[in-house]
């Protein structure tokens, strides 16, 4: 069964979410695991390869046997947690809340507010699936989720955040199409913008990305808030800008 979510903004700008569901999200970590297994046969590959030198080296430094084996497993055990958990939150930093399995299976991990996931929460919500796996490997998450309006898992549950469906946009990059003011100076907008503190630009972003997929009387409402919020921020001209131009303006920003 399909589940959604409403989130309301600050503003009282109330956004929808189609959520994740249990075969999505499991099929993105069969996806990821056999990514990880690829690189971690890779690794065994390298490490076997490197056996020899590592032996020659440990002579030198006149290293015991068992002195050799202690750093030889920290090293193995710290390079395997960093490959299996490491991967999750690398990429959902570097890809705004997607692993390669999330991105071809067309969700991302977002805050509870809407907002992207931060290093820290995606950090929390990866550090408990160490507990969620060797708990009869996913079978905690399973319940949790089942059990989870919101289909989360212990991982979410400790971070704060959710597992969305992407939706397509009508436009995938204003830049495009979305024409200059002519009577912008050709300054730097990212430098205009600078009076926008970072949960605006979100939000903005946010807009932008789900314009198409509201209500059209609902699109209009969501702009007028986010557009009066932002206005008194921005330069005259700027600012002159009806709504949606606006904020679909301040969305070509380079990041």
């Amino acid at each position: 069964m399909e589940r959604s979510v409403t989130v309301r903004t600050p503003e009282a700008i109330a956004f929808y979410y189609e959520l994740a569901g249990l075969g999505s999200r499991f099929l993105a970590l069969c996806i990821d695991m056999i990514i990880q297994a690829v690189a971690a046969i890779t690794l065994l590959i390298i490490a076997a390869e490197g056996t020899t030198r590592a032996a020659s080296l440990a002579n030198a430094l006149h290293l015991s046997a068992k002195e050799t084996f202690s750093i030889v497993l920290a090293v193995g055990i710290f390079s395997f947690f960093t490959l299996f958990f490491g991967y999750f939150i690398a990429f959902e930093k570097l890809w705004n809340g997607q692993t390669p399995g999330k991105r071809l299976l067309g969700i991302r991990v977002v805050r509870d507010g809407g907002y992207p996931v931060e290093l820290v929460g995606s950090t929390i919500r990866n550090l408990v699936r160490v507990i969620e796996l060797f708990v009869g490997f996913y079978l905690v998450s399973v319940i949790s989720m089942l059990a989870s309006s919101e289909n989360k898992r212990l991982g979410d549950y400790a971070a704060g955040t959710i597992v969305v469906r992407d939706r397509g946009f009508e436009v995938r990059d204003p830049k495009q199409w979305l024409r200059p003011n002519a009577n912008d100076t050709g300054s730097d907008l990212s430098a205009e913008l600078a009076g926008l503190s970072r949960d605006e630009l979100a939000l903005v972003d946010n807009y932008v990305g789900r314009r198409t997929s509201l209500d059209p009387n609902a699109a209009r409402e969501a702009a007028a808030k986010i557009a009066a919020a932002v206005r008194p921020k921005l330069r005259a001209e700027l600012a002159a800008l009806p709504d949606d131009q606006l904020l679909l303006k301040i969305a070509t920003r380079e990041s």
